[in-house]
């Protein structure tokens, strides 16, 4: 009761202001509410608003309430959503989440920045954002500190693609389908994607959300390879044996499999969605909390030169894909 009495003031907050950015958002939809509640969330950090009776809350739902988040993501889709995109575009999706990841694990080696926080990022940049380094997170015995800078990485560059896409795509004279692919393919965040692609025509959106789907499906296999290394250096000194995926990365992959075959009905999922929206959101306010913007300034040279070109990477193999296709 007592750890309850400590987690419940900071859980509540973050709740509440993940609810006001929801419904922020539904008055101003061009404003994503994941991204205004870590935006808001690195805010009062950097404000000192933050006291310290709602510590052990929103670091309670940084780690807990955004798994519990990914694996409602997961209700929302079905292996049959790739069956929309041609085979062609399948390989060109594959090829990008596998060259970003592995190009900006090498980047990170070069720019000399931590092994944790340069798998963190390479997981995010490739596959979904803050759901995806949440999932990599329990296999890369990274710190709270790494998981947050990987999230601010993602809310910096996400919200440039949001500006920079669309008129990318205008200069280079890309069709909305292309277009719409090129943001699912390359933007990090689920919302980032759709504040991109709806720029540009309802069909870009559409598409894009398919082609984002089809990433976010590939968190899993990224995490249990990731997580190989990690299981044979536990079993080589005797530690209790590492799991080859986080529990609940099974869970998202379960729930990805019910939604397939049909166990899942439409009036539940229509429930699911708006509950999922306010438990990530409240978990990006918990880990925007948690993103020390002058400690970011001072050390993060290296980190945010890291996150700039593994941006470039997801974003120049994806176009020159789609094109060549």
């Amino acid at each position: 009761m007592h750890r309850v009495r400590q987690v419940v003031p900071g859980a509540v907050v973050a709740v509440v202001v993940s609810a006001l950015c929801v419904a922020v958002t539904r008055l101003a939809p061009a404003a994503p509410a994941l991204l205004l509640a870590i935006l808001l969330g690195a805010v009062a950090r950097g404000a000192g608003w933050l006291p310290p009776v709602l510590e052990p809350g929103l670091a309670w739902t940084a780690r807990y309430v955004l798994r519990a988040g990914v694996v409602l993501l997961g209700l929302q889709l079905s292996v049959g959503d790739l069956t929309r995109l041609g085979v062609g575009e399948l390989v060109v999706l594959v090829i990008t989440v596998a060259t970003t990841f592995a190009v900006t694990l090498w980047l990170g080696r070069v720019l000399r920045v931590r092994r944790a926080l340069t798998l963190l990022v390479a997981t995010g940049f490739s596959i979904c954002g803050a759901a995806a380094i949440a999932g990599m997170s329990s296999v890369a015995d990274a710190e709270e500190e790494d998981v947050a800078t990987a999230v601010a990485l993602v809310t910096v560059y996400g919200s440039l693609a949001i500006i920079a896409l669309p008129v990318l795509s205008r200069v280079i004279g890309l069709d909305d389908r292309t277009a719409g692919l090129w943001a699912g393919m390359s933007v990090h965040e689920v919302a980032q994607v759709v504040a991109a692609a709806g720029t540009i025509s309802a069909a870009a959106l559409t598409v894009a959300i398919v082609a984002k789907l089809a990433r976010v499906l590939l968190l899993a296999p990224l995490v249990a390879g990731a997580g190989v290394p990690r299981r044979r250096r536990h079993d080589a000194v005797g530690q209790r044996t590492a799991p080859w995926v986080p529990v609940f990365v099974i869970g998202f992959v379960v729930a990805v499999l019910l939604r397939t075959v049909g166990a899942v009905p439409d009036p539940l999922i229509d429930v699911v969605k708006p509950v999922t929206t306010l438990a990530l959101g409240a978990a990006m306010v918990a880990l925007g909390s948690q993103i020390h913007l002058g400690r970011l300034i001072r050390t993060g040279g290296r980190p945010l030169v890291l996150g700039a070109l593994a941006t470039l990477v997801a974003g120049g193999v994806s176009l020159l894909g789609l094109m060549l296709v």
